[in-house]
């Protein structure tokens, strides 16, 4: 089961990262951290693409689980989800870490070797 969850977990880091390395779709989470919730038809103002071009990008973000889109009316309003983005932010130190401690490592035997 504990294999099951780091490929899920893997999975999930990857769609982030996917996600992520859009320009565009970094502008649209700055955006929505900017105003808190809002239209593909809002945020294409802000942006040099389309709105097709936006609902596009925010269904990527949304398949990551970066954002979530809600009906309110006839619109439908986007929000930022932050627990995908901070799971990646955890995987990211935690890789981090674990260089820092192979880097100290290889500092020691080379000290040690001189």
């Amino acid at each position: 089961m504990r294999e099951e969850q780091a490929a899920g977990a893997a999975e999930d880091v990857d769609s982030v990262l996917g996600a992520l390395a859009d320009p565009t779709r970094r502008q649209l989470l700055d955006l929505l951290a900017e105003q808190g919730t809002a239209t593909a038809t809002t945020l294409a103002e802000r942006l040099p693409v389309s709105r097709q071009a936006v609902v596009k990008h925010l269904a990527v973000l949304d398949a990551a689980g970066l954002v979530s889109g809600g009906r309110v009316g006839r619109e439908v309003r986007y929000a930022l989800r932050p627990a995908a983005l901070d799971a990646t932010a955890r995987w990211m130190a935690a890789l981090a870490a674990d260089w820092d401690r192979r880097l100290a490592h290889v500092k020691r035997v080379a000290e040690a070797g001189e």
